[in-house]
């Protein structure tokens, strides 16, 4: 009695064993998961907005979604990731490479990678408390609400909090909203509420309190940010249009252009969207550079606009769509200047319009 009461003991021990050990190997495989793709198709199927888009080293596109999660273009079709692929998170908000060919993602709940075999997530380090410091080879993300940002240092991703401003308000209003890199190793990082510049040791602040701006209608909501390579600062707001840091000059860019419609109209007029979509640059949402220098806008009212230097021409897009809304603007290597439409389809600009791509 005593042997099969021992036998059975050994047998229940092995197969608890066992559990625990093909658990731990799932949740391994959970965090490295294979890219198999969804489905494949000859055109883009998303039609939840264009947040990102990239094409990476070997010429490969890789298109980030508001909801949908990801897809991959080799020139010849649509490959589509999401969640149950590994991915973080199904909104991308933005698509970059490091120096060793790995593709980052950084979503609306994390960031991804992928080192040309399997998707892995990255654990975040650190808290309020972590010391800012940078490199020229680290990644940046935003940090979904967090009043911060990730940086990954080539072994960890770390978060890093904004320095308060002496005004803060709660909720998410310091969370990151667009990252661009400029000159003199400085980093910009636009918020809801305003501008963090660093370049590795100290830190400029663009906000309401620094623009001494008191009316509400006035206010910052910066949606999209860029230093362009003249070493100007773009700042795209949802609402008093485009900010233009240069040197130590700020003007109301879109003020002087006469593209700023005053707050009230506007609102009452954004309803019916009449008055914006034809005229105002107002609501920028994405703020691109071309090859030839030439800076673009995209607006969620009024399509695109392309500022020469002298010159500010404004282009609707394609009257079949309900929205000329735009999400993103990237020019690929073949300079194709590409702009991701909220409504989830791609146009690409001939030199004079805009035609859908693929």
């Amino acid at each position: 009695m005593d042997k099969r009461i021992k036998l059975i003991y050994l047998i229940l021990i092995l197969t608890l064993n066992f559990s625990c050990v093909e658990k731990k190997s799932t949740e391994k495989e959970t965090n490295k998961s294979e890219l198999v793709a969804t489905s494949k198709t000859d055109t883009l199927k998303f039609t939840s907005g264009i947040r990102a888009i990239f094409q990476d080293t070997k010429g490969n596109y890789w298109i980030g979604s508001h909801n949908e999660g990801l897809s991959f273009y080799n020139g010849k079709s649509f490959e589509y990731f999401t969640t149950n692929e590994g991915l973080a998170d199904n909104q991308i908000r933005s698509i970059q490479e490091d120096e060793n060919g790995i593709i980052w993602f950084g979503t609306a709940n994390g960031v991804s990678s992928y080192d040309r075999k399997s998707i892995n997530n990255h654990p975040v380090y650190g808290n309020s408390e972590t010391e800012w410091a940078k490199t020229d080879n680290d990644q940046w993300f935003n940090a979904g609400t967090k009043q911060g940002v990730y940086r990954y240092d080539g072994q960890k991703l770390n978060y890093l909090a904004f320095p308060n401003p002496k005004v803060i308000s709660s909720g998410n209003l310091y969370a990151v909203t667009g990252i661009s890199k400029g000159k003199n190793k400085m980093l910009w990082f636009g918020t809801y509420a305003g501008v963090f510049g660093y370049n590795g040791n100290q830190f400029t602040t663009i906000n309401d309190e620094t623009l001494r701006l008191t009316e509400e209608s006035e206010k910052l909501h910066v949606r999209s940010i860029l230093e362009d390579s003249r070493g100007r600062l773009w700042i795209g707001n949802n609402g008093i249009g485009v900010i233009l840091k240069s040197g130590d000059s700020i003007i109301n860019f879109s003020k002087e252009q006469g593209k700023l419609i005053p707050m009230n109209e506007f609102e009452a007029n954004t309803l019916s969207n009449q008055f914006a979509k034809n005229t105002g640059l107002q609501s920028v949402f994405a703020i691109a550079e071309d090859s030839e220098g030439n800076i673009w806008f995209g607006d969620r009212d009024s399509g695109a606009w392309k500022y020469d230097g002298k010159t500010l021409s404004n282009y609707n897009i394609d009257t079949k769509l309900n929205s000329q809304m735009i999400w993103s603007i990237y020019e690929d290597q073949d300079k194709n200047l590409l702009l991701g439409m909220a409504e989830g389809g791609i146009y690409k600009f001939n030199g004079k319009t805009f035609d859908k791509w693929h």
